[in-house]
C-alpha cells in the first residue's frame, strides 16, 4: 500500500529552486492553474505552489494552497517521471470550487506525464 503522506521531501522550499524551474522549464496551463515544470534533479517529484496576493486575501491563498497539496497527496501517482512543479494560481481560482480546482489539476498532471520520455 502507497503512504499518502505530503512530506517537506516532496516540497520545493528554496527560492534557487523556483528561480530554476522558471528560467529552464516548461509550461503546462488550464482555467484556474498553470504550472511550469522541469525534470527533477532529486530523483523525486517535488511540488512547489505560488498564489500571489492579488489572486485574494490570505484566507483564499491559503485554501487554494490546500487543495492543491491536498490532491497531490492523493494523486501523486499520476505524475510519471521525477519533475519539479511549480504549480501557480491564477485569479479565477479564487472563486473556483473545489471540484474545478481538482479538474485542472488532473489536466495538469495529464500533460506533464505526457512530457515524459523514458
Amino acid at each position: 500500500m502507497i503512504k499518502k503522506v505530503f512530506q517537506k521531501k516532496d516540497r520545493l522550499l528554496i527560492r534557487s529552486e523556483f528561480e530554476r524551474i522558471k528560467s529552464s522549464g516548461m509550461k503546462a496551463q488550464d482555467r484556474h492553474l498553470f504550472a511550469v515544470f522541469t525534470p527533477s534533479e532529486t530523483g523525486r517529484t517535488r511540488i512547489g505552489i505560488t498564489v500571489t496576493k492579488r489572486v485574494g486575501n490570505s484566507v483564499i491563498r491559503n485554501r487554494i494552497r490546500r487543495f492543491v497539496r491536498e490532491f497531490y497527496r492523493l494523486n501523486r501517482q499520476l505524475v510519471k517521471g521525477a519533475w519539479d512543479i511549480n504549480f501557480i494560481a491564477r485569479h479565477s481560482a479564487a472563486e473556483a470550487a473545489h471540484e474545478d480546482i481538482n479538474a485542472c489539476l488532473m489536466r495538469i498532471c495529464r500533460k506533464i506525464s505526457d512530457s515524459y520520455a523514458d
